[in-house]
């Protein structure tokens, strides 16, 4: 894994390995930001992360601010310190914003502004219980956020279930006689419903016995389960499997997962519009993969290029699901390339 490093303004990104002469592994040791606000880390913070993982996992947060939808809070963060245009980072499942933390500092240079929410239900954002989770529910929430916001024009960076978020924003666009969405970039994402490879826990989710699963969701059969789609030569340390848990974990949201798991029936009933959304597209859509996930790795790719014209696709061989945690570096040269 790889440590970010940045000095000062307008600088280039380095990323460096690390070892950790305790544990005998390559491991990312938390992210050191361009610029680090002087907070006083949360006594809450996860067992066993280093000071570093720790600092930039509770700055992330403390860095945050809310906005309410539908009467709940939703988080978000912003940066930017480069030239012009708009940015908005959509995350995955189960995890949050605190994804796109190893790339922020390169993302920041590149865009005026950044924007990356943690959708409802997952994060630091409100879990309710008794709600309606939709991917349709969270292109509004970016959307009516957007508007606030006075943004018109933005790009996508999307991953896993946010890329399924950016294709219904995709197709609201598609419809309009003049387009807001500039340019698309999508990660390792189940793009087509028939080559999506479901994890056995995902799939027992979605039948009558998920609400129990949810329940009984511990913090050693997450981490086994998230770290089974990373590559096999870049898995997440402990300490970075602490804090996706304790994303996962907070204000109890483990224990919805079987409601938020039903995006994937929604990809099978949204399919011709979703798959048409970015077959029609109107703006340029980029796909950076990481070829060894066995979600949506290699298989996936393949029916990208068979059903998309001209189809964009910039492979990473060695990396799995969460390429912007794997290897932030190839992950934003394919990103900039895209955007030069």
């Amino acid at each position: 894994m790889y440590r970010a490093e940045a000095k000062g303004e307008g600088v280039a990104i380095k990323w460096h390995r690390t070892r950790d002469q305790s544990e005998s592994k390559w491991w990312r040791v938390g992210l050191e930001q361009a610029v680090i606000s002087s907070r006083t880390a949360d006594t809450d913070a996860a067992q066993g992360s280093s000071v570093g993982a720790v600092s930039a996992f509770e700055d992330w947060r403390a860095s945050g601010q809310y906005f309410t939808h539908r009467g709940h809070r939703v988080f978000w963060r912003s940066g930017g310190v480069g030239g012009s245009g708009t940015l908005v980072c959509i995350h995955g499942f189960p995890t949050a914003s605190w994804d796109w933390h190893a790339v922020w500092p390169a993302l920041e240079q590149q865009f005026a502004t950044v924007i990356a929410i943690d959708m409802i239900g997952f994060g630091w954002s409100d879990k309710p219980r008794d709600y309606q989770y939709s991917i349709l529910d969270q292109a509004d929430i970016h959307e009516n956020f957007l508007a606030d916001q006075g943004i018109s024009d933005y790009h996508i960076l999307a991953h896993d279930y946010g890329d399924t978020v950016a294709q219904e924003l995709v197709a609201r666009d598609n419809a309009r006689p003049t387009a807001r969405i500039q340019s698309v970039c999508l990660l390792n994402g189940g793009l087509f419903p028939e080559t999506h490879r479901a994890l056995l826990v995902q799939k027992l989710l979605r039948t009558p016995i998920g609400p129990v699963l949810s329940r009984l969701s511990t913090r050693r059969a997450f981490g086994a389960s998230l770290a089974s789609v990373f590559g096999p030569d870049t898995k997440p340390s402990a300490a970075e499997l602490d804090e996706f848990w304790r994303l996962a974990h907070y204000n109890e949201g483990n224990r919805l997962s079987h409601k938020l798991i039903r995006y994937i029936d929604e990809r099978r009933q949204y399919r011709e519009r979703w798959v048409g959304a970015l077959q029609e597209a109107k703006v340029p859509v980029r796909v950076i993969d990481g070829l060894l996930d066995p979600v949506s790795g290699a298989h996936m790719v393949a029916r990208y290029r068979e059903l998309i014209p001209d189809a964009d696709v910039v492979e990473l061989p060695q990396i799995g699901h969460y390429p912007q945690v794997e290897d932030p570096e190839g992950t934003i040269s394919a990103f900039r390339a895209f955007h030069t």
